[in-house]
């Protein structure tokens, strides 16, 4: 991905402060136990978090909300994040104009470990997420390496892939989507507010292909490879290939962001139509 020399956006937020990682009671955690918090999490309804907590025996360090800077100008990381969102914002401005929205870009924080959002405490062990309360995306870069060494989801697409993901919630919550699915969520059983999880998610993997194909019309910035990259990025975080992975046994009753083969699915739907219009997985019957 030819990424350096495009434009970066103002809108991220360091809140990384000066510690490098995140730590329970004192000690460092390893990413192998951050992985089983977040499957265990999902499994059993549990905050991640809280998970986390438990699995290590002690309390966390939560950064605070507040003004925050931007990242120094020598972080390549940051850099390339920023310059993905760049894009989206680029992108999603266009086509909610062209369907007739108007896009509100939304701020990025990056962060180590545990940090306090609009949404409750958030945590690197729930990986990159959304909260609409605040318009925020909150990011510990840490789980690109968990991507790359753990999951063997490798490569710079891969990881623009989460973050047009977590774009595609913004975009959700823009139309209004989240607020009628959290509603809903709170009239149903776990298993079927999980149900409804996953088509959601799916979506966001739909607009994330959306973006995909906008942006290289755009900018022709991908190489070869690339968009195999985030196919297996997607397929390595499907729910299925995660409990498997850690746990050996697969719940399909716990699932909240979909299969393998469906985020793939759904990613390539998105990609090729380049519509919202084709992402409606909550009309759809067969996801």
């Amino acid at each position: 991905m030819k990424w350096e020399g495009n434009r970066q956006s103002d809108n991220i937020e360091d809140r990384r402060g000066s510690t490098g990682g995140f730590g329970i009671g004192g000690r460092g955690i390893g990413i192998g136990t951050v992985i089983v918090a977040l499957v265990g999490g999902l499994m059993f309804g549990i905050d991640p978090f809280t998970m986390l907590s438990i699995i290590s025996g002690g309390g966390g360090t939560v950064q605070e909300q507040g003004s925050a800077p931007a990242p120094p100008p020598d972080d390549r990381r940051a850099a390339f994040v920023s310059t993905v969102l760049a894009d989206t914002e680029d992108v999603w401005t266009g086509v909610l104009r062209r369907n007739g929205g108007t896009y509100t870009v939304p701020k990025l924080v990056l962060f180590r470990g545990a940090v306090l959002t609009s949404c409750g405490q958030g945590s690197a062990a729930m990986g990159p997420f959304y909260c609409p309360e605040d318009q925020r995306i909150y990011i510990d870069l840490d789980f690109f390496d968990t991507m790359a060494n753990r999951l063997g989801a490798t490569g710079d697409f891969a990881q623009a892939y989460v973050i047009a993901h977590e774009v595609g919630h913004h975009v959700q919550n823009l139309l209004g989507i989240s607020a009628e699915i959290n509603r809903a969520q709170g009239r149903m059983s776990r298993t079927q507010a999980n149900a409804l999880s996953v088509r959601i998610e799916l979506q966001a993997d739909c607009f994330a292909g959306v973006w995909t194909r906008h942006s290289q019309k755009s900018k022709g910035w991908l190489e070869q490879g690339d968009i195999e990259e985030a196919l297996n990025a997607a397929a390595q975080i499907g729910d299925d290939a995660l409990q498997q992975k850690t746990e050996g046994v697969i719940v399909p009753e716990s699932f909240t962001h979909g299969t393998s083969e469906q985020r793939v699915r759904w990613f390539t739907r998105g990609l090729q139509a380049g519509n919202i219009t084709q992402c409606d997985t909550l009309g759809t019957r067969q996801l």
